[in-house]
């Protein structure tokens, strides 16, 4: 009975992952148990940093938002305080957008919400 192989499978296999760690540092990309292990971990990397981005994200907005509400007089935690005593229910990413692009309309929410 012939010996059967699996260099075809394994073969494929090993193509497979080596081309998910194509731009990876050094062993990582080109010997299959590091880039195994490299493929494994910048998963780990990928999920948690999902997360992060939007916190960073967020963190943003607050500090663009802060920043142009100081140069209106007031500031960031006064700012967001008023908008919901006011009941202006707009997210932080569209008030910093806001505040980027249309300085205009930004003083008149801000003037809206401190009434």
């Amino acid at each position: 009975m012939p010996r059967v192989t699996k260099s075809k499978i394994a073969k494929k296999r090993h193509k497979k992952l080596l081309s998910l760690t194509k731009g990876h540092y050094g062993a990582r990309s080109r010997l299959y148990k590091t880039a195994k292990q490299s493929n494994i971990k910048s998963l780990q990397y990928s999920f948690r940093d999902r997360k992060n981005r939007k916190r960073s994200f967020r963190n943003l907005w607050i500090s663009r938002i802060n920043s142009a509400s100081r140069n209106l007089g007031t500031t960031y935690s006064v700012l967001i305080n008023s908008l919901t005593k006011s009941d202006i229910r707009i997210n932080r990413k569209v008030l910093s957008d806001i505040a980027i692009n249309d300085e205009n309309t930004f003083k008149e929410i801000v003037k809206k919400a401190l009434g």
